[in-house]
């Protein structure tokens, strides 16, 4: 497995996985991918196969407001480098290769690069049925989010200090 960072040149996969990931109302389309990759390549990072086909991707970009919101998704200009905190907006894993520890593994590895940066700490929202898996990363549950209401779902912002 190759873990490395995404470029415009991932989109199309990008954006296929995540409608793998999550139904229609929920997932990223391809132009917020685009806007994305555009602005904080550097934000996401990809685990390849030995054929270079991507299995598993986390994003997010970096900003000093401390709570993650809607608008934060489809709003790449949003980005500040020199931000505290590392927004993650989405940990995505093609369902075929799920329950081997690929998330885990570039979700472990994004939140090293995060904390070598000087970040304050990493902010998530997650469907109350994942709070658990990301509990073992560290995050701890603030709640329903205040800010996150996208698909009409329940969300809960986690946050991991580092």
């Amino acid at each position: 497995m190759i873990l490395r960072k995404g470029t415009t040149a991932d989109l199309d996969e990008l954006a296929a996985i995540e409608s793998a990931c999550f139904p229609p109302e929920q997932a990223a389309g391809r132009e917020q991918f685009r806007g994305r990759l555009e602005i904080y390549p550097q934000h996401f990072l990809l685990l390849c196969d030995e054929k270079g086909k991507i299995i598993s991707f986390v994003d997010g970009f970096v900003t000093d407001i401390s709570d993650l919101t809607d608008e934060m998704y489809s709003a790449p200009t949003m980005h500040d480098e020199s931000g505290a905190w590392q927004m993650i907006f989405g940990l995505n894993t093609l369902p075929e290769y799920r329950r081997r520890g690929y998330a885990q593994t570039v979700m472990n590895e994004f939140l090293r690069i995060a904390k070598a940066e000087g970040r304050k700490g990493a902010v998530l929202t997650c469907k109350r049925e994942l709070i658990h898996y990301y509990e073992k990363f560290g995050f701890v549950n603030e709640g329903v989010s205040a800010g996150s209401v996208i698909g009409g779902v329940e969300w809960y912002q986690m946050r991991l200090l580092f």
